[in-house]
């Protein structure tokens, strides 16, 4: 559930106007209901109540650190990709020991930055990456713990470009070479390995592919302990979907007792890495009917935001429900929704049958709050939106709209 609704034919944000937030800080806007967060953390968290867990909210899909500071705040730690992510994070005072380090390229100082914070551990991704953590480890005087992010060749059954547990993929370890990487990693003055790492995809609306891959990470714990390798955390990522259009995916309720289940009698702490599931239908992108133009084939609502305030659509196809911010009751047409983007690839939506919508007036694109503000960009010199968060009746800005001026900040920096 979220905190969006029509009431008296107009949008709230939990008990704030829409209008009222246009009104004051413009178009294109990000907004984020607060309750909604808290919400949908907790429907998470307590599902796993029947077995140790960290929550490790994934920065990358929603990074501003209000947000993030709502999430810890409730208990969340954090799943980070970057040395920026864990910069985000620690200013968000969310503690070290709930941060988990995952990608494929990190770099030498985003190491370094992650071992003088004493994060939680390292989810490393190639031999590679063991010895460089290793030897800057040594090199500082400290051990790194670390899992190693395996890959069960499980099919997530989600969009190619969001699979990642495929042996096609280029994330994580091939299982059938895991025994050899963690008696690597057990010789290493450097590293300590604690945890098993998987992550399958993402927006994943079936619970069988995660327990395929934790029945295989299952038989790795085993295969471990049995060569004096003490696993401590098992940590199955995220990738549990939302609903956009007709998906349906599994309630957490439902998530949390398979899991839970199929982890009985096992001393592990599960971690577990949710975004989308938490963030996306937490956050709405509202903009405004700049022009309609019509064709021989085509209406067009053409908006103030583009792709590159949400890449979604055109990235991937994906389907966001539009709707009126203040529904007027017209008979419904089909249009294209686009924006002002110099590309044809500018959509919002195509072929979506919504009430006459004139110009001048506003249309909410729903499920925004993960990957979107975070994937937009300055593209075509545009400044990026700005991104408020409503808490009860009150509301406030958590991201400044960007001008003109942050545009060339950092070039006007150098004499030219």
């Amino acid at each position: 559930m979220h905190y969006f609704t029509i009431k008296d034919n107009r949008l709230w944000a939990e008990e704030v106007l829409v209008e009222d937030i246009v009104k004051e800080y413009g178009t294109p806007i990000y907004i984020y209901s607060a309750r909604t967060l808290k919400r949908h953390y907790h429907a998470f968290d307590s599902a796993f109540y029947a077995i140790p867990h960290i929550i490790c909210f994934s920065v990358k899909c929603n990074s501003n650190i209000h947000v993030l500071k709502t999430l810890k705040e409730e208990g969340a730690g954090a799943d980070i990709v970057s040395g920026g992510e864990l910069y985000r994070a620690l200013r968000a005072e969310i503690d070290p020991q709930k941060i988990v380090f995952s990608g494929v390229g990190k770099q030498e100082h985003e190491i370094k930055e992650g071992l003088f914070a004493d994060i939680l551990m390292f989810n490393v991704e190639s031999l590679d990456e063991l010895m460089k953590i290793n030897e800057i480890a040594l090199s500082l005087n400290k051990k790194a713990r670390i899992s190693f992010r395996i890959n069960p060749d499980v099919d997530p059954k989600t969009h190619p470009y969001i699979s990642t547990g495929l042996k096609e993929n280029k994330f994580g370890i091939d299982i059938n070479d895991a025994i050899y990487a963690y008696k690597s990693a057990k010789e290493l003055k450097g590293v300590e390995p604690i945890g098993i790492d998987c992550h399958i995809g993402s927006q994943l609306t079936e619970i069988t592919p995660f327990l395929d891959a934790l029945e295989k990470l299952k038989i790795l714990y085993s295969e471990l302990k049995e060569i004096g390798i003490n696993i401590k955390y098992l940590d199955l990522g995220g990738g549990l979907g939302i609903q956009y259009k007709e998906e349906e995916p599994p309630h957490p309720k439902e998530f949390g007792e398979a899991l839970s289940k199929s982890l009985t009698g096992y001393p592990l702490t599960l971690i577990l890495e949710p975004g989308r599931v938490i963030a996306g239908n937490a956050g709405v992108l509202v903009t405004k009917v700049i022009y309609t133009k019509e064709t021989e084939n085509k209406n067009f609502l053409i908006v103030d935001a583009g792709m590159n305030d949400l890449i979604r659509p055109a990235l991937y196809g994906s389907y966001h429900r539009i709707s009126e911010v203040t529904p007027k009751g017209r008979p419904p047409k089909k249009y294209d929704v686009v924006g002002p983007i110099c590309e044809s690839g500018d959509f919002l939506a195509k072929d979506r049958e919504l009430p006459e919508i004139h110009a001048g007036e506003l249309l909410c694109v729903f499920s925004a709050g993960a990957y979107g503000f975070v994937m937009s960009s300055q593209y075509n010199s545009r400044p990026r939106a700005a991104e408020v968060m409503v808490s009860g009746d009150s509301f406030y800005l958590i991201r400044e709209r960007e001008t003109y001026r942050d545009l060339t900040y950092l070039e006007e920096k150098i004499n030219f």
